[in-house]
Protein backbone atom coordinates (compact mmCIF):
# COMPACT_ATOMS: atom_id res chain seq x y z
CA UNK A 1 0.00 0.00 0.00
CA UNK A 2 1.54 3.30 -0.98
CA UNK A 3 2.45 5.69 1.82
CA UNK A 4 0.70 8.62 0.17
CA UNK A 5 -2.64 6.99 0.54
CA UNK A 6 -2.45 6.87 4.44
CA UNK A 7 -4.68 9.28 6.46
CA UNK A 8 -2.30 11.40 8.56
CA UNK A 9 -4.99 13.15 10.66
CA UNK A 10 -5.19 12.11 14.38
CA UNK A 11 -7.88 9.70 15.39
CA UNK A 12 -11.05 11.07 17.09
CA UNK A 13 -9.83 9.91 20.46
CA UNK A 14 -6.94 12.34 20.46
CA UNK A 15 -8.81 15.34 19.03
CA UNK A 16 -8.68 18.31 21.48
CA UNK A 17 -11.40 20.49 19.96
CA UNK A 18 -11.50 24.07 21.28
CA UNK A 19 -8.44 25.08 23.17
CA UNK A 20 -8.41 25.39 26.98
CA UNK A 21 -7.60 29.08 26.87
CA UNK A 22 -10.62 29.73 24.72
CA UNK A 23 -12.84 27.84 27.14
CA UNK A 24 -11.44 29.75 30.13
CA UNK A 25 -12.10 33.07 28.49
CA UNK A 26 -15.62 32.03 27.47
CA UNK A 27 -16.71 30.76 30.86
CA UNK A 28 -15.07 33.65 32.66
CA UNK A 29 -16.95 36.10 30.49
CA UNK A 30 -20.19 34.12 31.03
CA UNK A 31 -19.68 34.11 34.83
CA UNK A 32 -19.05 37.80 34.95
CA UNK A 33 -22.09 38.43 32.84
CA UNK A 34 -24.28 36.25 35.05
CA UNK A 35 -22.99 37.96 38.17
CA UNK A 36 -23.65 41.34 36.66
CA UNK A 37 -27.13 40.33 35.54
CA UNK A 38 -27.91 38.75 38.94
CA UNK A 39 -26.68 41.81 40.77
CA UNK A 40 -28.78 44.29 38.85
CA UNK A 41 -31.63 42.25 37.35
CA UNK A 42 -31.86 39.28 39.80
CA UNK A 43 -32.32 36.79 36.97
CA UNK A 44 -30.61 33.88 38.78
CA UNK A 45 -32.97 33.94 41.81
CA UNK A 46 -35.46 31.42 40.36
CA UNK A 47 -32.63 29.03 39.57
CA UNK A 48 -31.26 29.49 43.11
CA UNK A 49 -34.68 28.72 44.60
CA UNK A 50 -35.06 25.62 42.47
CA UNK A 51 -31.56 24.47 43.41
CA UNK A 52 -32.24 25.04 47.12
CA UNK A 53 -35.43 22.95 46.90
CA UNK A 54 -33.49 20.16 45.26
CA UNK A 55 -30.60 20.29 47.73
CA UNK A 56 -32.74 20.73 50.93
CA UNK A 57 -33.60 17.01 51.39
CA UNK A 58 -29.93 16.13 51.06
CA UNK A 59 -29.01 18.78 53.66
CA UNK A 60 -31.77 17.59 56.02
CA UNK A 61 -30.59 13.98 55.84
CA UNK A 62 -26.97 15.01 56.28
CA UNK A 63 -27.78 17.05 59.41
CA UNK A 64 -29.86 14.36 61.16
CA UNK A 65 -26.93 12.67 62.97
CA UNK A 66 -25.76 15.97 64.40
CA UNK A 67 -29.29 16.98 65.48
CA UNK A 68 -29.86 13.56 67.04
CA UNK A 69 -26.58 13.69 68.95
CA UNK A 70 -27.34 17.20 70.18
CA UNK A 71 -30.78 16.09 71.37
CA UNK A 72 -29.39 13.06 73.19
CA UNK A 73 -26.68 15.18 74.81
CA UNK A 74 -29.27 17.73 75.92
CA UNK A 75 -31.41 14.96 77.43
CA UNK A 76 -28.53 13.53 79.47
CA UNK A 77 -27.31 16.97 80.47
CA UNK A 78 -30.81 17.99 81.56
CA UNK A 79 -31.17 14.79 83.56
CA UNK A 80 -27.83 15.29 85.26
CA UNK A 81 -28.68 18.90 86.00
CA UNK A 82 -32.04 17.88 87.42
CA UNK A 83 -30.38 15.27 89.63
CA UNK A 84 -27.86 17.83 90.84
CA UNK A 85 -30.60 20.33 91.61
CA UNK A 86 -32.62 17.67 93.44
CA UNK A 87 -29.59 16.63 95.49
CA UNK A 88 -28.81 20.24 96.36
CA UNK A 89 -32.45 20.85 97.31
CA UNK A 90 -32.48 17.72 99.46
CA UNK A 91 -29.29 18.80 101.26
CA UNK A 92 -30.68 22.30 101.77
CA UNK A 93 -33.95 20.90 103.11
CA UNK A 94 -32.05 18.66 105.52
CA UNK A 95 -29.97 21.59 106.73
CA UNK A 96 -33.11 23.66 107.22
CA UNK A 97 -34.75 20.80 109.12
CA UNK A 98 -31.71 20.56 111.40
CA UNK A 99 -31.76 24.33 111.93
CA UNK A 100 -35.49 24.25 112.65
CA UNK A 101 -35.05 21.47 115.21
CA UNK A 102 -32.20 23.40 116.82
CA UNK A 103 -34.36 26.50 116.97
CA UNK A 104 -37.15 24.54 118.66
CA UNK A 105 -34.65 23.02 121.09
CA UNK A 106 -33.17 26.42 121.90
CA UNK A 107 -36.64 27.88 122.32
CA UNK A 108 -37.58 25.08 124.73
CA UNK A 109 -34.34 25.52 126.68
CA UNK A 110 -34.90 29.27 126.81
CA UNK A 111 -38.38 28.73 128.23
CA UNK A 112 -37.05 26.31 130.85
CA UNK A 113 -34.28 28.70 131.86
CA UNK A 114 -36.68 31.62 132.12
CA UNK A 115 -39.03 29.60 134.31
CA UNK A 116 -36.12 28.43 136.42
CA UNK A 117 -34.88 32.00 136.85
CA UNK A 118 -38.37 33.20 137.75
CA UNK A 119 -38.70 30.43 140.34
CA UNK A 120 -35.25 31.26 141.69
CA UNK A 121 -36.18 34.94 142.09
CA UNK A 122 -39.14 33.93 144.27
CA UNK A 123 -36.81 31.88 146.46
CA UNK A 124 -34.08 33.85 148.32
CA UNK A 125 -31.96 30.74 149.02
CA UNK A 126 -28.46 30.91 147.47
CA UNK A 127 -28.26 28.70 144.39
CA UNK A 128 -25.98 27.64 141.56
CA UNK A 129 -26.95 26.69 138.00
CA UNK A 130 -25.84 23.28 136.70
CA UNK A 131 -26.48 20.97 133.76
CA UNK A 132 -27.40 17.30 133.77
CA UNK A 133 -24.74 15.25 131.98
CA UNK A 134 -26.56 11.92 131.95
CA UNK A 135 -28.90 9.72 133.94
CA UNK A 136 -27.59 6.75 135.91
CA UNK A 137 -27.97 3.44 134.09
CA UNK A 138 -29.00 1.53 137.21
CA UNK A 139 -32.66 0.45 136.69
CA UNK A 140 -33.23 0.13 140.46
CA UNK A 141 -32.32 3.71 141.34
CA UNK A 142 -33.31 7.17 140.15
CA UNK A 143 -30.16 9.25 139.91
CA UNK A 144 -28.63 11.92 137.68
CA UNK A 145 -25.10 13.24 137.23
CA UNK A 146 -24.42 16.99 137.20
CA UNK A 147 -21.51 18.77 135.54
CA UNK A 148 -20.42 20.55 138.74
CA UNK A 149 -18.81 19.19 141.87
CA UNK A 150 -16.86 20.14 144.97
CA UNK A 151 -14.52 22.50 143.11
CA UNK A 152 -17.56 24.63 142.17
CA UNK A 153 -18.92 24.59 145.75
CA UNK A 154 -21.52 21.81 145.50
CA UNK A 155 -22.23 20.26 148.92
CA UNK A 156 -23.87 17.03 150.00
CA UNK A 157 -27.59 17.24 150.86
CA UNK A 158 -28.08 20.29 148.63
CA UNK A 159 -31.61 20.44 147.14
CA UNK A 160 -31.87 20.38 143.34
CA UNK A 161 -34.75 21.89 141.41
CA UNK A 162 -35.73 22.66 137.84
CA UNK A 163 -38.18 25.23 136.50
CA UNK A 164 -41.18 23.18 137.71
CA UNK A 165 -40.18 22.19 141.22
CA UNK A 166 -37.97 20.01 143.41
CA UNK A 167 -36.05 17.41 141.41
CA UNK A 168 -34.01 15.70 144.12
CA UNK A 169 -31.07 16.03 146.48
CA UNK A 170 -27.29 15.83 146.08
CA UNK A 171 -26.16 12.57 147.68
CA UNK A 172 -22.58 12.24 146.42
CA UNK A 173 -20.04 14.89 145.47
CA UNK A 174 -16.88 14.44 143.39
CA UNK A 175 -14.31 17.08 142.45
CA UNK A 176 -15.84 17.87 139.05
CA UNK A 177 -19.25 16.13 139.05
CA UNK A 178 -21.94 15.33 141.57
CA UNK A 179 -24.71 12.78 141.87
CA UNK A 180 -28.30 13.61 142.75
CA UNK A 181 -31.00 11.25 143.95
CA UNK A 182 -34.40 12.03 142.48
CA UNK A 183 -37.54 12.41 144.54
CA UNK A 184 -38.94 9.30 142.85
CA UNK A 185 -36.11 7.08 144.13
CA UNK A 186 -37.34 4.47 146.61
CA UNK A 187 -34.66 5.50 149.14
CA UNK A 188 -35.65 9.17 149.08
CA UNK A 189 -38.18 10.95 151.29
CA UNK A 190 -39.19 14.59 151.51
CA UNK A 191 -41.51 16.45 153.93
CA UNK A 192 -44.39 18.05 152.07
CA UNK A 193 -47.31 20.35 152.72
CA UNK A 194 -50.74 20.18 151.12
CA UNK A 195 -51.36 23.69 149.80
CA UNK A 196 -55.14 23.23 149.92
CA UNK A 197 -55.57 21.95 153.47
CA UNK A 198 -52.24 22.81 155.10
CA UNK A 199 -51.76 19.20 156.22
CA UNK A 200 -48.18 17.97 156.44
CA UNK A 201 -46.84 14.61 155.44
CA UNK A 202 -43.86 12.75 154.05
CA UNK A 203 -43.58 11.68 150.40
CA UNK A 204 -41.45 8.66 149.53
CA UNK A 205 -40.26 7.38 146.19
CA UNK A 206 -42.47 4.67 144.77
CA UNK A 207 -40.99 1.23 145.57
CA UNK A 208 -42.52 -0.43 142.50
CA UNK A 209 -40.08 1.35 140.20
CA UNK A 210 -42.65 3.71 138.69
CA UNK A 211 -41.64 7.40 138.46
CA UNK A 212 -44.11 8.37 141.18
CA UNK A 213 -44.17 9.36 144.85
CA UNK A 214 -46.25 7.88 147.65
CA UNK A 215 -47.62 10.05 150.44
CA UNK A 216 -47.51 7.65 153.37
CA UNK A 217 -49.01 7.57 156.84
CA UNK A 218 -52.10 9.57 155.91
CA UNK A 219 -55.29 8.39 157.59
CA UNK A 220 -58.04 6.91 155.50
CA UNK A 221 -60.38 9.77 156.40
CA UNK A 222 -57.75 12.45 155.74
CA UNK A 223 -58.87 15.41 153.67
CA UNK A 224 -56.90 14.85 150.48
CA UNK A 225 -58.13 14.70 146.91
CA UNK A 226 -56.78 14.10 143.46
CA UNK A 227 -55.24 17.26 142.04
CA UNK A 228 -53.92 18.58 145.37
CA UNK A 229 -50.49 20.20 145.01
CA UNK A 230 -47.77 19.30 147.51
CA UNK A 231 -44.93 21.72 148.31
CA UNK A 232 -41.91 21.51 150.57
CA UNK A 233 -42.75 22.16 154.22
CA UNK A 234 -39.22 23.20 155.24
CA UNK A 235 -39.28 21.30 158.57
CA UNK A 236 -36.32 19.08 157.63
CA UNK A 237 -33.77 21.89 157.48
CA UNK A 238 -32.75 20.95 153.91
CA UNK A 239 -35.48 21.98 151.48
CA UNK A 240 -36.68 25.60 151.48
CA UNK A 241 -40.42 25.86 152.16
CA UNK A 242 -42.99 26.57 149.47
CA UNK A 243 -41.31 24.92 146.45
CA UNK A 244 -43.65 22.66 144.40
CA UNK A 245 -42.93 18.95 144.71
CA UNK A 246 -45.75 16.80 143.34
CA UNK A 247 -49.45 16.56 142.49
CA UNK A 248 -51.81 13.91 143.84
CA UNK A 249 -52.98 11.65 141.03
CA UNK A 250 -54.57 8.71 142.87
CA UNK A 251 -56.15 8.16 146.30
CA UNK A 252 -57.08 4.63 147.46
CA UNK A 253 -59.06 4.31 150.68
CA UNK A 254 -59.11 0.68 151.82
CA UNK A 255 -61.29 -0.65 154.59
CA UNK A 256 -58.66 -3.13 155.79
CA UNK A 257 -56.06 -0.42 156.43
CA UNK A 258 -55.96 2.66 158.62
CA UNK A 259 -53.80 4.49 156.07
CA UNK A 260 -54.79 5.55 152.58
CA UNK A 261 -52.61 4.76 149.58
CA UNK A 262 -51.86 8.10 147.94
CA UNK A 263 -49.82 8.28 144.72
CA UNK A 264 -48.35 11.54 143.48
CA UNK A 265 -46.74 12.65 140.25
CA UNK A 266 -43.57 14.73 140.44
CA UNK A 267 -43.94 18.23 139.02
CA UNK A 268 -40.25 18.38 138.15
CA UNK A 269 -38.89 16.61 135.09
CA UNK A 270 -37.54 13.43 136.64
CA UNK A 271 -37.05 12.15 133.09
CA UNK A 272 -35.29 14.38 130.58
CA UNK A 273 -34.22 17.25 132.85
CA UNK A 274 -31.25 19.22 131.56
CA UNK A 275 -30.84 22.58 133.29
CA UNK A 276 -31.22 22.60 137.08
CA UNK A 277 -30.53 24.81 140.07
CA UNK A 278 -28.59 23.51 143.07
CA UNK A 279 -29.79 25.25 146.24
CA UNK A 280 -27.92 25.68 149.48
CA UNK A 281 -29.39 23.58 152.30
CA UNK A 282 -31.57 25.59 154.65
CA UNK A 283 -29.56 24.54 157.72
CA UNK A 284 -26.50 26.28 156.22
CA UNK A 285 -28.47 29.49 155.81
CA UNK A 286 -29.76 29.56 159.41
CA UNK A 287 -27.85 31.77 161.85
CA UNK A 288 -25.60 30.15 164.42
CA UNK A 289 -26.96 30.94 167.86
CA UNK A 290 -23.47 30.64 169.33
CA UNK A 291 -22.38 33.60 167.23
CA UNK A 292 -25.32 35.84 168.14
CA UNK A 293 -24.27 39.07 169.89
CA UNK A 294 -25.11 39.38 173.61
CA UNK A 295 -28.18 41.41 174.57
CA UNK A 296 -27.67 45.14 174.94
CA UNK A 297 -29.10 45.22 178.49
CA UNK A 298 -28.24 42.08 180.50
CA UNK A 299 -30.90 41.10 183.06
CA UNK A 300 -30.35 42.44 186.59
CA UNK A 301 -29.84 39.78 189.21
CA UNK A 302 -32.73 39.42 191.59
CA UNK A 303 -35.21 41.24 189.33
CA UNK A 304 -38.49 39.66 188.52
Amino acid sequence: MPLGSLDRSPPPFFKQGTSALTKLLFFSTLSCGLMFADQYYNIVQPARWALSLIVYPVQWVALRPQVLWTHVDDVFESKQEALSVAEASRAKLLAQAVSASQVEQLKLENTHLRNLLDLKQRNPTPAMAAEVIYEAADPFTRKMILNKGATQGIQTSSPVMDDQGILGQVTRVHPLVSEITLVTDREHSIPVLNTRTGARGVAFGESDGAPLLELRYMATNADIEEGDVLTTSGVDGIYPPGIPVAKVVKVERRADSVFARILCESLARVQGARHVMVLEPVKLSLPDFKELPPPAHPPVKGSR
